[in-house]
């Protein structure tokens, strides 16, 4: 009952939703939020409708690729529904699928790319292709468009680009005797090393997590080529690689190199912004994080991530894309919008200088990379031109085989690893986890 409760709210949300119109602040005289109800078939030939969740993230995009889109089209305007999360936009397009009806959803929809598999498999009418959007499809990193193309046939365009990364405060690493340097190309064991020698000197941990939706596991995976599925099916049991990994995440944890926060305000509140660890290893997304800590400018570096041989690695954690759904009326406007702002089209750098500038959101179009925002040093991380380097390594990221089921493995996994360090059998732990998937995925014997 809860379940049904909370979805007819947030579909509410989609379809008569808290809205920012025209590039505004979304806000009446009186401070309360405008209701705005997304209804296409009120729109003018040159507007167009979205739904999107984060006010400080990819709505400033938004607003930044309508103000660009306007120089070419004056009269063009962008409807923006902000729901409160993502998966308001994931409630809505189920109750359309349930009512085999999905004329009420706005014209786009952004959509996080771990769930878009799911929902387009479940739910394929969803959704309309962009196969005809005229996009340089080879100017984007090919991992981060897998999420989004189903049979070659491309349905979304990226939006934030999630390429992980390691970022670690220099003055910590030096008390300890190390630089960033000795932080770039390593192994495990020797981040492990390292890791002991910052704990005993500073007492600080070199990395923390979110323990209870823990993504270590898989940007280490992904990092060394590795899945949590094979062939359709979690892959956790006869899996080196996996069992390897998190023998690793253990050891980190039980040598003080590691700390599990309990749940994601204590990853970002008490351990990066309380100033608990020495680095931090994420989606780029996390960069506004770290930075909200005044007193560290300039203390901070970013480099890659370690593997188990010492190769650099590279690997992504979250992000999202945005999907012409079939109630849109207004085909070629959309995919024009689209190609002229993110697909890098003649505003794709303007559109991505600005939302870099107004969010922090990083493209993952290679060619808007190069624009000379993009190449400044940034104070707070030692004047290193971070967001190149980032959409450089967008392009190393590894294509791994992805599931529906990936937020699930995600999940067991997580209550594996703190099943281990708190005493269980790795062997046994590991069994359940994937059994548990095998169950979700009604895979079971």
């Amino acid at each position: 009952m809860k379940r049904l409760i909370t979805l007819i709210l947030a579909s509410a949300m989609i379809l008569t939703a808290t809205s920012c119109t025209n590039g505004g602040d979304g806000n009446n005289k009186n401070g309360k939020d405008r209701i705005l109800r997304v209804d296409t078939a009120a729109e003018g030939a040159n507007e167009l409708s979205i739904a999107a969740w984060d006010e400080n993230f990819n709505i400033p995009a938004l607003r930044a690729a309508e103000k660009v889109y306007q120089k070419k089209d004056p009269g063009f305007r962008l409807k923006i529904s902000k729901v409160s999360e993502d998966t308001d936009v994931e409630d809505a397009i189920t109750l359309g699928g349930s009512n085999n009806d999905f004329s009420k959803l706005p014209d786009m929809v952004l959509f996080q790319d771990h769930s878009f598999n799911r929902f387009f498999n479940d739910y394929p009418n969803a959704w309309d292709k962009l196969s005809t959007a005229g996009i340089n499809w080879r100017d984007f990193s090919q991992e981060k468009l897998s999420y989004s193309t189903e049979n070659g046939i491309h349905y979304g365009i990226p939006l934030d680009n999630a390429t992980a990364l390691c970022a670690y405060r220099t003055d910590l690493l030096k008390q300890a005797g190390y630089t960033i340097d000795d932080m770039t190309g390593i192994t495990w064991d020797r981040f492990d090393q390292i890791g002991k020698d910052v704990y005993e000197k500073t007492g600080k941990y070199l990395l923390s997590i979110n323990a209870d939706d823990n993504a270590l596991p898989y940007m280490m995976l992904q990092a060394e080529g590795g899945s949590y599925f094979k062939d359709g099916k979690p892959y956790f049991v006869d899996n080196k690689l996996l069992i390897r990994v998190v023998n690793t995440i253990v050891k980190l944890a039980r040598d003080n190199v590691l700390y599990l926060a309990d749940n994601y305000s204590d990853y970002t509140d008490q351990t990066i912004k309380g100033d608990m660890v020495a680095g931090v290893m994420n989606g780029n997304w996390i960069l506004p994080t770290i930075e909200q800590v005044q007193m560290n400018s300039g203390k901070w570096a970013i480099t890659t991530l370690p593997t188990f041989s010492g190769e650099e690695g590279y690997a992504a954690n979250g992000g999202s894309s945005i999907y012409i759904t079939t109630a849109c009326e207004k085909k070629e406007l959309a995919e024009d919008f689209l190609s002229y702002t993110f697909g890098g089209g003649e505003g794709s750098k303007e559109t991505y200088d600005q939302a870099l500038i107004k969010g922090g959101l990083v493209t993952t179009c290679i060619s808007a990379g190069n624009s000379d925002v993009y190449k400044e040093g940034v104070k707070y991380f030692n004047k290193q031109p971070i967001y190149q380097k980032v959409v450089d390594m967008s392009t190393h990221v590894k294509q791994i085989e992805q599931n529906d089921y990936h937020y699930t493995a995600r999940q067991q996994l997580s209550f594996a690893i703190r099943n281990i360090i708190d005493g269980g059998d790795t062997v046994k732990a590991i069994k359940d986890a994937q059994d548990q998937v095998n169950f979700s995925m009604g895979l079971s014997d």
